[in-house]
Order: structure tokens, then sequence, then C-alpha cells
């Protein structure tokens, strides 16, 4: 194994996340970048924790979310930085926020434990795009008739919201708490086209989930 320096291990740990774009974890980093270099991991965390200084006051920060750490820009800075791109943020439909705010805080759930909390049927279009997006998942079966699926959020949701575990979900006492939460991601709270009809909020199905 080749010795490598602070200077260079800094170096090329911060280069390898600006490369490849997506978040890398302490074993990843060891087991690519670093595999030719007698590094340890704590030795490797300690390198991520002063990046993570060095970055605290700059436009783009070093952020640890559940998949590991990545680049990524100040949140504050996000209106100004929307003029970069041409395609709109996609809109999900208060029925689709809804059915995942209920799968993150209550899972594993059915589609008819979703039903049960929210009081209104659920049209498949909104689990299939959940699960295109992947951010919720099939995670088995519920021993009951029909033995329908069980439906988990997966670390893609806690990367989109920058999160490192389900607990750092916010309080489902303070429903405003989890709609910034959606905001930051720039989800459009949008009226379902499935359910135009259906006089349901936002809040009040939230706090059926407690």
């Amino acid at each position: 194994m080749k010795p490598i320096n602070p200077i260079q291990l800094k170096q090329l740990i911060e280069a390898s996340l600006f490369v490849l774009g997506k978040p890398l974890s302490v074993k990843v980093i060891k087991e690519t970048v670093l595999a030719e270099f007698s590094v340890s991991r704590s030795r490797i965390q300690e390198t991520l924790d002063e990046l993570q200084l060095d970055y605290q006051d700059r436009g783009v920060q070093l952020v640890k979310i559940a998949s590991g750490y990545r680049f990524q820009t100040q949140e504050i800075l996000s209106p100004f930085l929307q003029p970069l791109w041409q395609d709109k943020a996609p809109k999900y439909s208060r029925a689709t926020l809804e059915t995942l705010a209920v799968i993150a805080y209550r899972q594993p759930v059915t589609r008819g434990d979703i039903e049960n909390i929210r009081g209104v049927a659920i049209s498949s279009n909104i689990i299939k795009s959940l699960v295109d997006r992947n951010w919720i998942k099939a995670v088995g079966h519920k021993e009951v008739p029909g033995r329908p699926s069980l439906y988990a959020t997966t670390s893609a949701f806690l990367d989109y919201f920058n999160l490192s575990k389900l607990a750092d979900l916010p309080a489902l006492t303070d429903a405003s708490s989890l709609h910034a939460l959606f905001e930051k991601a720039q989800l459009a709270m949008d009226e379902p086209e499935d359910e135009a009809n259906s006089e349901d909020s936002t809040e009040d199905g939230l706090n059926n989930v407690e």
C-alpha cells in the first residue's frame, strides 16, 4: 500500500466528489479512489469533516446524506440559480405528497392503509409515480387476504430531501415543517387531477397520520 499525505488525501477526496456528482460514502471512497493507498476509514472521515468546514461559508457546501457525502449549493441560493435551468421543477399533486408523507411516517404500509389514513381512494398512478421516482419500493407483503404489497421509502428519498435518516423528518405535530421540506426540494403543490373533487387538505391528511 502506498502512503498518502494529508494534502493529497484531501485533494483526492474533494476531486472524487466533484467528478462523480453523486453521494460517496467513506466505505466507497476507501475501496475505489483510495484502494491503492494506506489510509484508514477514520482518517477519511476526519478529512471529510475538514472539507465540510472548508466549504461551510461557500456557495457550494459538502453535506452528509443517507448515501454518503455530496457537494450541493446552499438552499438560500436556489431562487437565484433557477434561471440556469430551462426545465421547470416537477409538480406533484397534493394527493401524491400526502401519500408520500403517510409512507414516510408509517412505513411499511399497504395501499389500503394509506387510503384508510387519508380517507380517500388512491389512484394507481400515484403509487407508480413514486416507485418510478425511486422514492418508495415494495418491501414485502402483508399477511392478510390478497397479500397486498407493503411500501417503504428508499435511500433515494432521503437523499433527495437532504436527510441522513428517517429520524431527521420533521415532527408531524408541525405540518408547516413538512411543507417546508417539500418546498426545499422545489416541489410545487398542485391540485390533483384524479381527486379534483376531494375536499381533504394536506394539513388534514398529515394530521391523520399521527
